[in-house]
């Protein structure tokens, strides 16, 4: 499908990944339709942090990924649906798992169905690595079990085959992204490596992180847009997953060292029991398979783990950037 003139309907573009996606849309010259999570401040996330010539280039809709009137008021003449809207918070699915079925399944069902009655030509179902759990095989392909380990996974699990069922029920052109542990600039403080950075800029004294040797596949977030394009771009991705992730692995400590190096720091790691995850529940492994991505969509990660971090450091040493964060630790 060609971009050009098309509009787009982004899910969660008021947070991180979203945030980032509005802008690589708009540099295909779509029609940007930005679904944000209503509030009374009237705020729109990382959407306000926009120059404002770019905010008159986006249509912002603010309302509930778990209200099905009106996501179906948001994708009436929509060509392209990225949903994107979720909870993502690992630890604080154990306490509010019921939010996490509400908004990541029934979200997703709301999504397809308005997409189904529109007539939504593309929809991009974003899924997470974590549906993978622990990897059983090394690198994990698309075809790898999903295990349930977190209350977070299982609904992401859930939102998966909700939207694949509506492929194969309805032939609604459902395509799943299945990204690998992204990060870059604006990512919460709640995620690894932003936590590791400020807390080297706010905290001479150490990084207090949880489970130091489980092992990632980061993915720069520029890369991870990518990925959406060539979905979008590419003809036959229709009822298929694309694992998006660099195809490479690095335990949590050895990542902690990378950035202190980089950022010339010689604070204390330790890890702290409040940060662990429950002991079953921890997800040991992730190492992407991404030949897929690479051989269907002709994708492949231009950044490197070294160059994507220091772009992310570049960012947040911006004292402009780094005032929207804070010391402590958040659920």
């Amino acid at each position: 499908m060609e971009l050009d003139g098309k509009t787009v309907l982004i899910t969660g573009s008021d947070g991180f990944l979203g945030s980032h996606l509005v802008e690589r849309f708009l540099e295909e010259d779509c029609d940007v339709r930005a679904f944000v999570y209503y509030n009374s401040f009237n705020k729109w996330g990382w959407l306000d942090t926009f120059e404002s010539e770019s905010l008159k280039k986006i249509e912002v809709y603010s309302g509930d990924i778990r209200d099905y009137h009106f996501v179906k008021k948001a994708t009436k003449d929509v060509d392209i649906i990225c949903h994107l809207a979720a909870l993502i918070g690992i630890p604080y699915s154990y306490i509010a798992p019921e939010s996490y079925v509400e908004t990541n399944v029934k979200g997703t069902l709301n999504v397809v169905q308005a997409a189904k009655v529109n007539d939504v030509k593309k929809v991009i179902i974003t899924s997470t690595s974590e549906t993978y759990g622990s990897a059983l095989y090394v690198p994990i392909d698309e075809k790898h079990p999903s295990q349930p380990q977190s209350p977070y996974s299982a609904t992401k699990i859930a939102a998966d085959a909700i939207a694949m069922s509506y492929f194969h029920s309805f032939n609604l052109p459902v395509s799943i992204i299945r990204p690998f542990n992204i990060y870059g600039p604006r990512q919460s403080a709640r995620a690894v490596i932003p936590t590791i950075i400020t807390q080297i800029l706010l905290n001479n004294d150490r990084i207090e992180l949880g489970n130091l040797t489980p092992k990632r596949d980061y993915t720069y977030v520029k890369d991870t847009c990518e990925g959406y394009i060539r979905i979008i771009e590419t003809d036959d991705t229709e009822g298929k997953a694309f694992n998006i992730g660099n195809s490479s692995e690095i335990s949590i400590l050895d990542l902690a060292e990378k950035i202190k190096n980089l950022m010339n720091s010689d604070v204390e790691i330790v890890s702290v029991e409040e940060r662990h995850r429950v002991n079953s529940s921890e997800v040991s492994r992730l190492f992407a398979d991404n030949r897929k991505a690479i051989k269907e969509l002709n994708w492949k990660p231009k950044y490197s783990l070294e160059n994507g971090l220091k772009q992310t450091i570049k960012w947040f040493m911006n004292k402009e950037n780094l005032k929207f964060y804070k010391l402590g630790y958040n659920v």
